[in-house]
């Protein structure tokens, strides 16, 4: 009887062949060659995010309060200035962690999205946490930020379950290069993060539109909960979240970033955060990998340059000059590339 030709496994060099970008070459290619280490500060601390996104005119939820300091948690509730709902958060947290949605209160119960009540000193003791560091990246000490909680837009209602979807978007040098949306679902507790069950589709750049759908780790064609099919949604508003992105991008002075955008009822395509690190499930989404997409993004910008001269005949022969190392040929005077004054290639 012959063998099954199927098998849940792959070689690394199936994986490479089909495109898909691993950790490593991420890292070594892509965010040390584009990210300069002193821009990270700005897109891991989220407060300066969001003054970055404000000052290019860019969306962002209202901020009500920033606890800083111990002696401000004892402030709490009559920081929130009358908010019936809002969202408490650590400025540089990581992965989701230590965000608590607020639907609504009466001072001393505080009922999340997710239906769960906590009282005054439940909260307090969550900002707490979040000062000591206990959510943030390395364990450094943090701020908490009480801002306003979005609400979900309509074109979401029949795919997404007890929380807000949220759309990610890579951008590689100026130029986007894939998007995903991740939508709650039940088995996710109402959280857009695919590691505790939420399901991803991939966004297709020119149309906006959906397309596939992946749940832990399974390709579906259905929301598990609603059963909505999650290819063909229209995203609302998709070129402004395009130009976000990239604008937002250019603010930060990274060339590999990930934004992510929530799309409220009311003020439409807002971000969230940016990640200077993005995740690479996005591939999984879109059912293809990274590497080619930045791949013909490099090759694009390669076409803008001119053809650089090749250095003249003295410069060939230029002297050697010796060192105590021994040694060392003479650098030739080659002609800077005047296409360093491209708009495009001075983006970010």
């Amino acid at each position: 009887m012959a063998r099954s030709k199927w098998r849940f496994w792959c070689w690394p060099g199936e994986l490479r062949q089909c495109g898909l970008l691993g950790m490593n070459r991420r890292n070594l290619e892509y965010l040390a060659a584009c990210n300069p280490r002193q821009c990270y500060p700005s897109v891991d601390d989220k407060l300066r995010t969001k003054q970055i996104c404000q000052a290019r005119g860019i969306r962002v939820p209202a901020t009500y309060a920033v606890v800083g300091r111990n002696g401000d948690v004892g402030r709490f509730p009559a920081l929130l200035g009358g908010q019936q709902d809002f969202v408490i958060k650590p400025a540089k947290g990581a992965e989701g962690r230590g965000i608590v949605v607020i639907a609504s209160h009466d001072g001393r119960q505080f009922t999340t999205a997710g239906g769960q009540t906590m009282t005054t000193t439940d909260l307090r003791y969550h900002l707490s946490t979040i000062l000591s560091g206990l959510h943030s990246l390395g364990g450094q000490p943090d701020r908490a930020i009480i801002e306003q909680r979005v609400i979900r837009h309509p074109a979401f209602d029949d795919v997404a379950v007890g929380g807000t979807p949220d759309i990610r978007i890579i951008v590689y040098r100026g130029t986007p290069a894939m998007a995903m949306v991740r939508l709650p679902t039940v088995a996710s507790c109402g959280r857009a993060n695919l590691h505790q069950g939420a399901v991803a589709a991939g966004i297709d750049l020119d149309t906006g539109r959906t397309f596939g759908g992946v749940c832990k780790g399974r390709a579906v064609a259905r929301h598990p909960d609603t059963a909505h099919p999650i290819a063909g949604l229209a995203v609302p508003e998709w070129s402004t979240l395009l130009a976000g992105a990239v604008d937002l991008s250019n603010g930060l002075g990274l060339g590999y970033l990930g934004v992510d955008f929530v799309l409220d009822a009311s003020l439409g395509p807002v971000v969230l955060e940016a990640n200077a690190r993005p995740g690479l499930a996005i591939q999984v989404a879109n059912l293809q990998g990274l590497v080619p997409c930045l791949e013909a993004i490099d090759s694009h910008r390669l076409e803008l340059l001119p053809p650089r001269r090749p250095p003249t005949h003295a410069a060939r022969r230029q002297p050697m000059r010796f060192s105590q190392r021994g040694p060392v040929k003479a650098r030739a005077s080659v002609p800077a590339r005047a296409a360093t004054n491209h708009p495009r290639l001075n983006d970010g």
